[in-house]
């Protein structure tokens, strides 16, 4: 099939996790007959879950592309994790699509995770509809969970598709735009027909409300509304087109993606009314580092953004890419200006699961795979030819929430470790591994414990080692809180021959919270030689990083270097750089020194009933509560807590709100630490210089 940009349906299914989106996207592709059978997750068999992880553990862990034709478009869909450890997943999914359908699960309404991703749509301006999932479940409420939605969304959502009976009597659902009835056939796939009398008036009343919905898309849909009071199929889908590019409306669908039920409805709405590529615009930054908008067009050469990196076993590294301008095919040269290599594309391709299926081109706003490129990586831009002059915005897959410190049994089996934990943050950029220099330790951090203990059991079946993980140790820094006055230290040495001479005077005092340094020559005169200088300005950096109370780097204190005095044959730069870390140490004893902790902004999402209980937590971790925020039948709390309290805080939340809680955090600043919590630190750092 030869696809043009207008054809194109990128869609990210979405939503809290066990909501049914792999099910979902496995019943589209059966519906398409891309697959002969829709297998169930338990099965271990779905095409969108096909690692060994996700099959183990039957949830996903991966963004999943599955390319499918359907009434001649070109429909591109990405099923995503719904647990909030695979985050960057979605992140990624999200810069590759224009829309999303956000699945629920007809029998609780919106969770948390519906909550968070549901803002992030919000913040990017994504159009988006919902699918009411498993109407056929026992318990399974349409009516109590639109109203949740429309409490929680405080949006015009409209209904397009409502259920006929639910549960046990669930018998299939009323497209109302079509004003018809689909019957859900357990082991086969849904039938058009006309709608049951039971549910005439049912459909008559939600038909009326739609319709209405459509009418305020144009004008002359709200003319011709009045003149007739009622719109045709085709008249309701354009308002609804109209209302949904626009983010006015909100469409939901809803059926059981176990029985394939809904399907047919879902899939010719996304056909028929999600936006295409072309126009949506994305950011491009230029050499200078100016950002700009970028029109996604088919005109020009190739451009195209990494947007998701992946090692296949049998097909070697495969680079996911969102092409913005022009059209990727086979055998174009491409260029990376970040390690300015130039590379030919043998072939471009379409996923469906794991499977790779060969194209002849990838058009503006396709998304597809390049395989063995040398030149790219997450967050790479691909231009066709050499003339690259902009890159494409990387895409922000946020700040981790858990950490670790790790090591192994010895230094073989580190090197291991270590090399395959940078291969793996290479293809998840979630996940960062580094060596803390301050606390000697190696640290991974990832979007929880989930992600990290996944991510460290793989290494280890894979690399046959043993990995030992701890809480890591907290990053703190170092300042003072008063004026040292005047101090003076002789750096003075004599062995035969050359010695070691150098005087220095200096004064320091604090200065605001982030300026970090500032050095000032107020010598008057020529006490020290212009040379010297830079001798003397390392010494002072050297003491700094060094700390003086628990060996932390030091911070926002301005330095004077008021007088000093030097020999004409035994002054050297090396000498006057030990005299000021001399007299660093006996300013700092005199200028009040203090520990600083690293201070977090969190955001946690909870069930209403758990409420006290994370405010009682946060009090006794020394947070302020900063507001709470009341999201339907859910609440957010704000607080900034220091970082040294929430080392554990993913199994924490996990365990006061029964696995429901979710949170995100990101640093905000330093604060003076004091007290018992100074001294157990000041401690725990002597005691490891003994220990040395």
């Amino acid at each position: 099939m030869s696809v043009v940009s207008s054809m194109l349906r990128n869609v990210a299914v979405i939503g809290h996790n066990e909501t049914g989106k792999t099910t979902l996207v496995e019943q589209m592709l059966f519906y398409a007959d891309v697959i002969s059978r829709a297998e169930t997750v338990a099965s271990g068999k779905t095409t969108s879950d096909y690692t060994e992880e996700e099959i183990a553990n039957q949830i996903s862990i991966h963004a999943s592309l599955a390319s499918l034709e359907w009434q001649g478009k070109r429909l591109n869909i990405v099923d995503t994790p719904g647990t909030s450890g695979f985050i960057g997943e979605t992140i990624a999914a999200f810069r590759a699509t224009e829309a999303a359908l956000m699945l629920v699960d007809g029998r609780v309404g919106p969770q948390i995770e519906t909550i968070k991703l549901w803002r992030r749509l919000d913040d990017m301006n994504t159009p988006r509809a919902i699918f009411i999932n498993k109407m056929d479940r026992e318990h399974a409420d349409y009516t109590k969970v639109l109203d949740a939605l429309k409490e929680s969304f405080k949006t015009t959502l409209v209904p397009v598709a409502i259920p006929m009976g639910s549960g046990k009597d669930f018998k299939g659902i009323i497209n109302l735009i079509e004003n018809k009835a689909y019957f859900a056939h357990p082991e086969a796939k849904e039938t058009a027909g006309d709608i049951p009398a039971e549910y005439a008036d049912m459909a008559e009343e939600y038909r009326t409300i739609l319709i209405e919905s459509a009418a305020e898309g144009a004008d002359d849909l709200i003319e011709k509304y009045f003149e007739e009071m009622t719109l045709e199929a085709d008249d309701i889908r354009r308002g609804l087109q109209e209302g949904l590019h626009d983010n006015r409306v909100v469409p939901v669908l809803c059926g059981s993606s176990e029985q394939g039920s809904g399907l047919l409805s879902l899939l010719n709405f996304i056909s028929n009314n999600f936006p295409d590529p072309l126009g949506y615009t994305d950011t491009i930054i230029a050499d200078d580092g100016s950002e700009s908008e970028f029109a996604i067009t088919e005109e020009g050469t190739a451009a195209a953004l990494v947007f998701k990196t992946t090692i296949d076993q049998f097909s070697g590294k495969l680079s996911f890419v969102k092409v913005l301008r022009g059209t990727l095919k086979g055998e174009t040269e491409l260029y990376n200006a970040i390690v300015s290599r130039k590379e030919r594309a043998n072939k471009v391709y379409r996923m469906v699961g794991k499977k790779i299926v060969e194209t002849s081109a990838l058009t503006a706003g396709d998304v597809g795979v390049i395989a063995k490129s040398n030149i790219s990586a997450t967050n790479y831009t691909l231009v066709e030819g050499g003339d690259q002059k902009f890159s494409f915005k990387p895409i922000d897959f946020g700040q981790p929430t858990y950490s670790l410190a790790i090591s192994s049994d010895d230094k073989k089996s580190e090197e291991k470790m270590n090399e395959a934990l940078h291969r793996v943050s290479e293809e998840d950029l979630t996940f960062q591994i580094k060596f803390n220099e301050e606390t000697k330790e190696n640290v991974v951090a990832g979007m929880g414990d989930l992600h990290l203990n996944m991510i460290l059991d793989k290494v280890r079946e894979k690399q046959k080692i043993n990995i030992h993980t701890k809480l890591p140790r907290v990053a703190y820094r170092e300042t003072i809180r008063g004026k040292s006055g005047i101090v003076e230290y002789t750096h003075k040495k004599q062995s035969g021959g050359h010695g070691q001479y150098g005087r220095v005077l200096i004064e320091i005092e604090p200065l605001e919270r982030g300026e970090y340094y500032s050095f000032t020559n107020a010598i008057k005169g020529v006490a020290i030689s212009k040379g010297y200088i830079p001798g003397i300005e390392k010494g002072l950096h050297e003491q700094m990083e060094e700390g003086f109370l628990a060996g932390y780097p030091m911070m926002d204190i301005g330095i004077s270097l008021v007088d000093g005095k030097e020999h004409p044959v035994d002054s050297s730069e090396m000498a006057f750089k030990l005299a000021a870390k001399g007299a660093m140490k006996l300013a700092l004893a005199k200028a009040v020194p203090v520990l600083l902790e690293p201070i977090v902004k969190l955001n946690v999402y909870i069930e209403e009933e758990y409420l006290g209980d994370i405010l009682s937590d946060l009090s006794t971790k020394r947070g302020r509560v900063l507001g709470q925020e009341d999201i339907g039948h859910l609440q957010m709390v704000r607080a900034l807590v220091p970082q040294s309290e929430l080392l554990n805080y993913a199994i924490d939340l996990k365990s006061m709100t029964s696995g429901t809680g979710s949170f995100e955090m990101e640093f905000d600043h330093y604060e003076p630490l004091t007290g018992k919590g100074a001294d157990e630190v000041v401690k725990a750092y002597k005691d490891s210089l003994e220990e040395a």
